[in-house]
């Protein structure tokens, strides 16, 4: 039987992070620390039992979890994710709009939606959670880290169900633009490109295959300029990576991106080079009111001679 969350975490968000949890799974661990200690060696001893002594790890219904604390399961603990030597972001979010229900957020190139791997407060989230007190704020869906543009969040639980179904239902309109390689004259895009995109080798990439397509994006050629074009694309579906894998299988593979054709090693973020594409609006009718609801990145890309 699963077992649900509780309705208020029984750690309150610190700085706009909010605790993170594990469930304890069945297994031979004599205290709950030394599962911990386990289960996340990149984190040391000494610093679980500094987080343990201050009170900062509890279980789901609050009570501490001390040192000689018996390990039990099923069980969920809640605990505070730390993270040194985070890396500095140096671009700035923009609130587009916000509501009791909705926030609208026109996020730089670099930021993660969510806290991964090495980045958590530099994060979209919890730079928001941070500056607008937000602590029930959820995003609606995500973009790429790499990707600029529009990101909707939800305010309130009690409405979020509402504005999720908009996605899977396909009940809201996405459009993004890009900067691609143009070859006056040989160069060109069809109304609508469809491919069968899966998983690559390399977790961080996907590829096409032969086969039913599973893809679709309606593309747009807006400007050409001097060895480039702009292109409004709009995502029919949301694959994984899709804008990026069908630019670049159309001989055009979108301006810095870290990824296609070639992925560049981790680390190697140039704040100077950001990725050329762009979530450039979005539009739904309020699955409340009924009312249309449209939005716009205030970002342009630019055609930069090469």
């Amino acid at each position: 039987m699963t077992r649900r969350r509780p309705a208020q975490l029984p750690l309150p968000t610190r700085d706009g992070v909010g605790p993170s949890c594990i469930g304890l799974p069945y297994g031979p661990w004599p205290t709950i620390a030394e599962f911990l200690i386990e289960r996340f060696p990149v984190i040391t001893r000494e610093a679980w039992l500094e987080r343990i002594e201050a009170g900062d790890v509890v279980d789901e219904h609050g009570v501490p979890v001390t040192l000689t604390r018996r390990y039990q399961s099923p069980l969920r603990v809640y605990y505070y994710r730390t993270l040194d030597g985070e890396t500095a972001i140096p671009f700035e979010e923009q609130v587009v709009f916000q509501d009791d229900e909705l926030l609208v957020v026109d996020k730089p190139p670099f930021v993660p939606v969510t806290p991964k791997g090495k980045y958590l407060k530099e994060s979209l989230l919890v730079r928001l959670k941070r500056k607008l007190k937000l602590d029930d704020l959820v995003p609606l869906h995500r973009i790429d880290r790499s990707t600029s543009g529009l990101v909707l969040f939800s305010v309130r639980p009690a409405t979020r169900g509402a504005y999720q179904s908009l996605f899977p239902e396909r009940r809201i309109t996405k459009h993004y633009e890009a900067v691609v390689p143009w070859r006056e004259g040989v160069s060109s895009v069809p109304e609508v490109y469809r491919s069968r995109l899966v998983d690559d080798d390399h977790f961080m990439r996907v590829r096409e295959e032969p086969g039913e397509p599973n893809s679709e994006t309606r593309i747009e050629v807006l400007r050409v300029h001097e060895g480039q074009a702009l292109l409004r694309l709009s995502p029919i579906t949301g694959r994984k990576h899709q804008l990026r894998v069908h630019c670049m299988a159309l001989g055009m593979p979108i301006v810095n991106d870290p990824i296609y054709p070639v992925l560049l090693p981790e680390g190697a973020d140039d704040f100077d080079k950001p990725m050329q594409l762009l979530a450039r609006s979005l539009d739904f009718s309020d699955p409340l009111t009924g009312a249309p609801r449209s939005f716009a990145s205030p970002r342009s890309l630019l055609l930069t001679p090469r």
